[in-house]
């Protein structure tokens, strides 16, 4: 059975928070299995039957929605996915692991929006487009990395959730262990 990362937002209903475990019991629940918390809150390693990544973010945003009632971002990348993401991104060979991101994104990039988004943009950080993701340099930090990343959701019209290239290798690694 194919190994997925799942990747949660910021999961809140009102001012709860949605617990790993909570969200663990309704994964199962869905016919996920294998569930297993990777690197931090937010990033689950699950095994599902195989279906296009599109199709299993379909599902837990649906779960979400029905069983929690929240509209949460659920983003599922699979091994080669999760992999391209990292060898795609650009500013990998000279930049820190902590200070590069991919944030992933609901669907693809728009040239077009992506070029306004440049255009319009006043930060000192790096952009490039990815497969449905952008990857971010934050060269001297990511202390703005929220505002950076509600900025690029507006302008693109498109909801995601960023980690770091150091983050995104511990859960290849992760993967690769199973």
């Amino acid at each position: 059975m194919p190994r997925y990362i799942a990747l949660f937002d910021s999961i809140r209903v009102g001012a709860k928070r949605l617990t790993m475990a909570e969200l663990r019991a309704a994964l199962e629940a869905e016919g996920f299995s294998n569930v297993e918390t990777v690197v931090a809150g937010g990033n689950l390693l699950v095994d599902h039957d195989e279906r296009p990544d599109e199709g299993l973010e379909e599902k837990l945003g649906l779960m979400l929605r029905h069983r929690f009632g929240m509209q949460g971002v659920a983003l599922v990348r699979s091994r080669a996915s999760l992999a391209a993401a990292i060898d795609g991104n650009p500013f990998a060979a000279e930049g820190e692991e902590d200070f590069i991101h991919t944030l992933f994104l609901d669907g693809s990039v728009d040239p077009e929006a992506f070029a306004r988004l440049e255009s319009g943009r006043q930060g000192v950080e790096r952009l490039a487009m990815g497969d449905r993701a952008l990857h971010i340099d934050y060269v001297s930090g990511g202390a703005e990395g929220k505002q950076v990343a509600a900025f690029v959701e507006r302008r693109l019209g498109r909801r995601g959730t960023a980690r770091s290239l150091r983050s995104m290798k511990r859960m290849l690694a992760k993967m690769d262990a199973v």
